[in-house]
Parts: structure tokens; sequence; C-alpha cells
């Protein structure tokens, strides 16, 4: 069984180790309000270590090779099925997601990141050969080295592994950064590393925060790679800064504004469902969360009468009950951006259909920070709230009249990242999807993932790289094409 320490380390070179400079930061359990945990506050001198410890792992980690790296891969996933509860019950704690969505998306996801990466591994990692009539030869992938990954607070395992897995996978050691307001499962799963196989200086984990640690992590000149998800505004520093370095091209996953486009002809109960999940899933901090709902003027009233019916009916309560729909927003100051957005909402207009307001429970969740499930309506597509990323259980409504103004209305927007559209007319379905400017079109559904797949968006979305197999692993790796005059007698 895991257990929440009172305090967490840092695990770096293969040791658990508290930070150089003894600084340690609260970690709050939202749904409670009460300190869970402490994190270490790291710095530079504690990153110096990280990176040392990978450089110094790197070579014996690439030497073993794909077939060897998968099996210690595929022994860590493994572990974390077998500690699965444990996890769950950390997760829940730690970022005031529910017991439901931990148990049934978030850790599952954790260890199946690890076999996929591992077994795509095999056949990434192998030489791809040409033949032409006059050259012939072969592509490697080959490892940068030491590579860092700053992964976000909203998904803690499912989006440290997604980073770690294909950096691993394809050779390289990692310096990884969690987010100091959740670093629990991040933690958890370096007291496992050991007993998965996983060789010291392989994986390194810092905690702390983005000025003591995430900065100096993407400055360092032995980091080839970053790979980062959160906000546009941070990932835009980040790739300043890297540009600096010229050698380190990051990997940025950055906000979302997704469009959810509903026509007329959609099979309703379905499209009420997934527009309800694809509004409120995880409160509503998930970058893919449709938050901007866009409904054929001719089913509007239904149509928003059945799903402020279903956003009401949510329940709300403490994460831990299995039957929880929705759980706590991530801290006190995220719930009260949130409210803000709120408010900002009806100084432009917004009607608040349902919601909008904070949820106080009793009993141990009585001080948590719980938002409802929140409808609009009424605000013009190019205000602040249905362009500016509110990351919250908030989403808007607007009505429209043709295929081609929907498209507009959708793409009004200086994010790229997702969107889900309901129809039941299959040629306008790939028609709307084609014209749709963002990464990831759902057609019918919201958030089906195929791992083997390119995950990331357009315009400020993203910058181009692509997480999901193989692309990943292609970000963390250089191409080599050897090349030699073709052999005349075979």
């Amino acid at each position: 069984m895991l257990v929440t320490p009172s305090k967490l380390l840092n695990y770096i070179g293969g040791e658990l180790v508290e930070p150089e400079n003894g600084e340690f930061l609260d970690s709050i359990n939202p749904a409670t309000g009460e300190v869970l945990t402490q994190v270490p506050n790291s710095g530079p001198g504690d990153l110096q270590r990280a990176v040392e410890a990978a450089s110094k792992a790197s070579t014996g980690w690439q030497k073993i090779g794909p077939e060897a790296r998968a099996e210690i891969l595929h022994s860590l996933a493994e572990v974390l099925d077998t500690h699965r509860q444990d996890l769950v019950q950390a997760e829940v704690d730690d970022n005031g997601m529910t017991h439901s969505f931990a148990s049934s998306v978030e850790v599952p996801r954790g260890a199946e990141n690890f076999r996929s990466f591992a077994q795509a591994s095999l056949r990434f990692c192998q030489p791809r050969r040409f033949q032409g009539e006059r050259a012939e030869g072969y592509v490697l992938h080959q490892p940068v080295g030491v590579v860092g990954t700053i992964s976000p607070w909203n998904l803690p395992l499912l989006s440290f592994t997604w980073k770690i897995a294909p950096a691993l996978a394809s050779g390289n050691c990692v310096v990884a950064k969690p987010s100091e307001l959740t670093p629990l499962t991040a933690y958890l799963l370096s007291t496992l590393a050991n007993k998965a196989g996983i060789p010291p200086g392989v994986l390194n984990v810092v905690h702390g925060t983005g000025a003591g640690v995430g900065q100096h992590l993407t400055q360092h000149p032995e980091t080839a790679r970053i790979s980062f998800t959160g906000s546009t505004a941070t990932g835009r520093l980040i790739g300043m800064t890297c540009a600096q370095a010229f050698k380190k091209p990051p990997m940025l996953e950055m906000g979302g504004k997704n469009p959810t486009i509903v026509f007329a002809d959609a099979n309703l109960e379905a499209a009420l469902e997934g527009v309800t999940r694809a509004a409120f899933a995880n409160q509503g901090q998930i970058c893919l969360c449709g938050s901007r709902i866009y409904i054929e003027r001719s089913i509007f009233e239904d149509f928003r009468s059945r799903l402020v019916k279903r956003a009401q009916a949510i329940k709300i309560g403490d994460p831990l009950d299995p039957e929880t729909e929705h759980g706590a927003s991530i801290s006190e100051t995220h719930m009260n951006k949130v409210l803000g957005c709120i408010e900002l909402a009806q100084k432009e207009g917004a009607t608040i259909l349902c919601g909008g307001k904070r949820r106080e429970l009793s009993g141990r969740c009585a001080s948590g920070y719980f938002l409802e499930p929140t409808l609009l309506q009424g605000v013009r597509n190019d205000s602040r709230t249905n362009q500016e990323e509110i990351f919250g259980p908030v989403a808007t409504l607007t009505a429209f009249d043709t295929e081609e103004q929907a498209i507009h209305l959708a793409n009004q927007s200086e994010y790229g990242l997702a969107a889900s559209l309901w129809t039941e007319n299959p040629e306008r379905a790939i028609r709307v999807a084609n014209a749709l400017e963002v990464g990831m079109p759902w057609i019918n559904c919201w958030n089906l993932r195929v791992l083997e797949t390119p995950f990331g968006g357009f315009k400020n979305s993203g910058n181009g790289h692509r997480e999901g197999v193989p692309d990943a692993m292609e970000f963390f790796c250089e191409k080599k094409t050897v090349t030699m005059p073709a052999r005349k007698e075979r």
C-alpha cells in the first residue's frame, strides 16, 4: 500500500532526497481546503544534480536497446496497475477530481501510456531501410540524451506519463517537473521506479515552482528537448527561451477554447450526453473541454432546455463518493478566477441559465472549492468570455442558422485544439470536420482517443509538434540518414 507522507521528496539518481535548501510548500486538498502534504520547493542546485544524474545514465540507457527498455516500461505499467487504488485515492485527494474519473480515466491511462510507447518503440527504434538505383542505406532515430518535461495539474498522472513514456522508450533520460499543485502521483510513481527496474538517473523527478525549477530546466544547456503542457502564456515564454538556445525546439501543448456544434439532424440524446460531458468533465479542467456550444436555431430552445436540466442534475459532492459526478476546482485561487470570469460574462451581457455560484457543502468538504456547472447565453462571439480560456465548468450557448455560419463562429478563435460536431449526415460531418481550424475534430463523440494518432492543435494551442505514438518519440530523437552506393549484385 502506498502512503502519503507528510513531506514529499525529489527523485534524483535513483534516490529519494530532500531539496538542497530544505524548503517545502504546502500541497492543499481542494475538496477540504486542508494541507494534504508538503512538496519540495526545489531550486537550481536540485535541478543541476538531476541533470548530472541523467547525463551519467544516458549512455547506458541507450545501449541496453529498445527490447530491454520496453520490458522495463511494461514492468512499470504493471507496478502502477498493482497500486491502482492507491493512485486513485492520491489523485482524488491531491486534485479534487472525482473517484469515478480517476478510476476510469486518469489512473488507467497512466499505465496504458507506458505500454503503448513500450510496444511502439520496438518498431520505431529499428532502422528504416531504403533502396534506390544509385544509393541504399537506412534511417535511424537516435535519442538526443537528456530531456525535460513539464506537466500540468489538471490530469497529473496521465499528463506526467504521457510525456516521460515516449522519452524513455526512445532511449532518452528524463528530468521531469510535475505541477507543484498536484505532485502526489508523480512522487508515488518515483517511489515505484526502482522496483520496476529503472536504472538510477534514467528518470529524475524534481518538484517545485515554475520560477524555481521550470525556468532553469528550460534554460539548462544540457536539456536537448523540452516538452510542456500548460497555458499559452507560459508556453510562449518557454518557446522564446528555447529559441535562444536554437538546439531545443520545444513541444508546446497549450490552451483551448473548443467549439461544440450541434446540427438539427443530430441524435439529440447522444448529443446531449456528449455535450454535457465535454463541457463539464473534470470540472471543466481539461484542455479539450467544449466551452463554446453552437446549436442550430431550429432546435435551440429545446436543446437548451434539456441541456440546462442535465447540468442542474449533475451531482456535486465529496470526490471520494463514487456517486459524485462533479468534484472540486484545483485551488481557491482558481475557483475565484472562474467566478471572476462569470462576473465578467454578465457585464458582457450574459444571462446565467444555470449555475454561476460556489457550491457550499457540509462535513469534511465544508471548506472545499466547489463550483456549480454553469451555462451562459447572450455574449458576442468576439467577447472575452467566448475568446479567453476559462478552464472551469463554464460554457456558452449560441444559435446558428447555416452550416457556413457554424464553421465561421467555431473558427473565430485564436485557439485551435479540438472540436466536436454532432450530425447524422455523413457528408456534412466530413465537410465540417475538414473545415474546422483545429487539430482534433470529433464527429458524434468527444475525447475518444486512439493513442496511435497525433495529439495537438493549431494556432495558439500548439507550435506544430504533436504528442502521441509515434510523434512524441520523433520529437525526442534526431534522424540520421546513412547512405552508401547501391550494390550491383545481391
